[in-house]
């Protein structure tokens, strides 16, 4: 069994280091808990090199299961609005990721949608 923080800066670890970090404590599950997209670029270009049967991008659910952040309450949830709870949790983290971020996608669907008609 082994962990590490979550926070290597690339200038003192690479991905593949990490990664061969990982595999050197021969996991069956590996949990990556660090934002997006940098979970997903590192799940899906290490995954194998982990050695791991099962690597997962959990992001934040580390902080919910801890106490340390809340989820929203069941009717935002219900909603589909759980990233405006988490704005208005930490509005200088996560304005860019979900006001510039989701305007952006909203863009893109929009246009493609246009486009496709």
């Amino acid at each position: 069994m082994g962990f590490h923080n979550g926070f290597w800066r690339r200038e003192d670890m690479t991905d593949q280091e990490m990664a061969d970090e990982i595999a050197r404590s021969n996991p069956d599950i590996v949990f990556v808990g660090v934002p997006s997209p940098l979970k997903e670029d590192f799940v899906f270009a290490h995954k194998d090199r982990t050695g791991a049967a099962i690597c997962v991008g959990v992001g934040g659910s580390f902080d919910v299961v801890a106490g340390i952040t809340s989820r929203a309450p069941k009717f935002v949830q219900r909603m589909g609005m759980e990233w405006s709870w988490r704005l208005l949790q930490e509005p200088r983290r996560m304005f860019k990721r979900y006001l510039v971020g989701n305007s952006k996608f909203v863009w893109l669907v929009v246009r493609a949608r246009l486009n496709r008609d």
